[in-house]
């Protein structure tokens, strides 16, 4: 899919993504394009490529009432949605360093002993990162998986919106994940808009950048 896609179209995709807040609940999401939207979502960067990210995939009639008593401020989309992201992060995405580098090599992507050398230094180091500083690089790298996410999606014809008000401290449970492992991130709706939304205002670059 992102492979046809055009500069003047990429930047259409950027300037004419906006945060829907209502959709229409008659248009889902086929699970394999849900899946595709994700696995290219996937090629953004993480800090040494553990992609810490994980995504709970709340779909199903059941999953929604699960998750409404959780989103009050953003039942509608909820409601209305093909589906709400849970976006977390995996402080132990380590466990998997292997497995990323190994397919790598086996892809042509990186000789065995860069692989050796980087398995090596990582795993000497990541198991022994303090909880806080885990959670800090889950969040930020989960976050740039979202972004794209977003971008993807439009891409695909889809919608989005980011929200952040969402009872932090239930919604791991709640879907029966550890919550000594996972952090929550995010969650994004997704579906087909109803309602187009509201253009936003941004400062100008001027205004948020330091030359020096």
């Amino acid at each position: 899919m992102l492979e046809h896609i055009q500069n003047n179209d990429f930047v259409n995709i950027i300037t004419g993504r906006r945060s829907v807040r209502l959709y229409d609940e008659n248009i889902p999401i086929p699970k394999e394009e849900l899946q595709a939207i994700i696995q290219e979502a996937s090629l953004a960067p993480s800090s040494a490529n553990i992609q810490p990210w994980r995504v709970i995939v709340v779909h199903s009639p059941e999953g929604k009432n699960k998750l409404r008593p959780l989103v009050q401020f953003n039942t509608q989309q909820n409601d209305t949605s093909a589906a709400m992201l849970v976006i977390v992060g995996d402080t132990q995405s380590e466990l998997y360093v292997e497995e990323i580098y190994n397919s790598a090599v086996e892809q042509g992507k990186m000789p065995k002993e860069v692989r050796d050398k980087q398995v090596t230094q990582i795993m000497s180091m990541f198991p022994h990162i303090p909880r806080d500083l885990k959670i800090e690089i889950a969040k930020i790298d989960a976050s740039l998986f979202a972004m794209q996410l977003m971008l993807v999606a439009r891409a695909h014809g889809y919608d989005t919106n980011p929200m952040a008000g969402f009872e932090r401290d239930q919604v791991i449970r709640t879907f029966d994940l550890d919550d000594e492992r996972y952090v929550p991130v995010m969650i994004l709706s997704i579906g087909k808009a109803k309602e187009e939304g509201h253009e936003s205002v941004r400062l100008p670059s001027e205004r948020i950048t330091f030359w020096r």
